[in-house]
């Protein structure tokens, strides 16, 4: 005779068996990573699926970089500036790189002052940080309107393979995106932080716990991840 085991509706959600076990156990309060919150379980694993984007636009870059017959535009010259009547090579990358990296930084000590709960500095630090990523913006708008007004577009260019100019402004593009949706998060939390919100829990959007700024953490995990990617963009498209 075979006996049948029914869950009860009440019973807690890590002794129901079976696939109706998994189900209750994620739609239950409990956390399915069980020393890590939500938030930020999720923001990983969209850096996860992201990375993937990323990956697949650079190896896309480089098979048409490789496979093109014809030579590819020097990045030295496509990417220099003309100052005080001197050609300097991929100044302007490099300042950008300069500022994208120094918001690392700033991004870093305002998750330390958050765990701390000293709001001021840690708004202070965040506003910091999206001042850095505004002007990496508006430096890439700034490259991006020099080379279209040099010829450049996505089915070709002046200097080489064709293939060149969507593959910048793809990447680049994408990559700009990123960081102008996080000034715009880095901006907003900064803003909650400086009122006190996640002091006393004020209802709202990407409000936390009373006392908890893992908020902030959880915006440092993006920021990171989006300075990690120029570092290969800046390594694989302007350097190579």
């Amino acid at each position: 005779m075979t006996e049948t085991t029914l869950a009860t509706p009440n019973a807690p959600p890590g002794t129901i068996p079976g696939w109706r076990g998994i189900a209750a156990d994620w739609a239950s309060d409990q956390r399915a990573f069980k020393h890590v919150s939500w938030g930020k379980a999720m923001m990983w694993i969209f850096l996860l699926s992201d990375t993937f984007i990323f990956s697949c636009f650079l190896l896309s870059y480089m098979t048409a970089r490789m496979s093109t017959t014809v030579p590819w535009p020097n990045p030295s010259e496509v990417f220099a500036l003309n100052i005080a009547g001197q050609h300097v090579p991929l100044i302007l990358i490099a300042i950008m790189t300069f500022i994208l990296i120094s918001s690392s930084g700033t991004m870093a000590m305002a998750v330390n002052f958050g765990y701390r709960r000293d709001r001021v500095k840690t708004a202070a630090l965040m506003l910091a940080t999206a001042a850095f990523g505004a002007t990496f913006v508006g430096m890439q708008a700034f490259e991006w309107t020099k080379l279209i007004m040099e010829g450049v577009r996505p089915w070709g260019n002046p200097w080489g393979a064709a293939q060149f100019g969507s593959c910048f402004f793809m990447i680049t593009g994408f990559h700009g995106t990123h960081v102008t949706i996080g000034v715009i998060f880095l901006i907003a939390i900064a803003r909650k932080v400086w009122r006190g919100d996640f002091d006393v829990e004020r209802r709202g959007f990407f409000t936390s716990r009373k006392g908890h700024y893992e908020i902030v953490e959880i915006t440092g995990l993006y920021w990171h991840f989006v300075d990690l990617v120029w570092v290969f963009i800046f390594a694989f498209f302007y350097l190579w």
